[in-house]
């Protein structure tokens, strides 16, 4: 099985909300946003250390009375067509398990849904859902892969699974109309999150560090905005 997991968060309280958390994360991605954070992974996954899968399965064990499960992250997961297997096995153990994603693999996430191996879904919406804004937000040249985006969001909307979708806003990339524009595109999704961008780590284009981000009051007034789309939008 080829999973490879390069980092963990052993212990979040913040990734899954209500839910105690182990934090996986895989390398590579398929996306180049300017704003990642997490680009070292990315874009260097050789300067991490392979964590033993025996390693992470003794502690999720040790701790099952603690942790409800994990929440897997990258990097882009979907990337992993072994990706079902390695979530059986999580589920056979008696784990929940959230999966962050671009949203760039329908078919694997219409597996995953539909055998039960995923319980939350996390998906990205980079930008307002035209090829000029989501090709800057997701540093991508290929409109296909932003038609299997949306195909993931029908996908998501139209299923049983628990599910919020997500925007990090960044002031060069993000305008009032453009959260406005994806929120009418999700209107009726069950949960809608805006995330203000922060530069204070390292970003993929390091010019992104110098951006000043909107302040609290300008993303919650975005996110009132939305609610007209999406009632249950709210932002961190």
């Amino acid at each position: 099985m080829n999973i490879t997991i390069k980092q963990i968060i052993e212990t979040s309280l913040i990734d899954w909300e209500g839910k105690i958390v182990s934090t996986l994360y895989l390398p590579l991605c398929n996306f180049r946003c300017p704003f990642c954070y997490n680009c070292d992974l990315i874009l260097h996954p050789d300067n991490f250390k392979n964590i033993p899968q025996k390693e992470i399965d003794s502690y999720l064990l040790e701790r099952k009375d603690f942790i409800d499960g994990i929440c897997m992250s990258g990097g882009e997961p979907t990337l992993y067509p072994d990706l079902p297997v390695y979530f059986k096995g999580i589920k056979d153990k008696g784990f929940l398990i959230k999966l962050d994603t671009n949203g760039t693999n329908p078919k694997l996430l219409e597996n995953l849904i539909d055998f039960g191996l995923v319980d939350y879904i996390a998906l990205d919406i980079k930008s307002s859902l035209d090829f000029g804004n989501y090709s800057k937000a997701a540093g991508i040249i290929d409109k296909m892969m932003m038609e299997k985006v949306k195909n993931s969001i029908e996908l998501i909307m139209n299923s049983k699974i628990d599910y919020e979708f997500r925007t990090t806003v960044v002031p060069l990339l993000h305008s009032d109309e453009t959260i406005m524009e994806i929120a009418r595109y999700i209107a009726g999704a069950k949960k809608y999150v805006l995330q203000n961008f922060s530069p204070l780590e390292k970003t993929l284009d390091p010019s992104f560090q110098k951006i000043k981000p909107y302040s609290d009051e300008k993303i919650q007034e975005l996110s009132e905005k939305a609610k007209k789309y999406v009632p249950n939008c709210c932002w961190r």
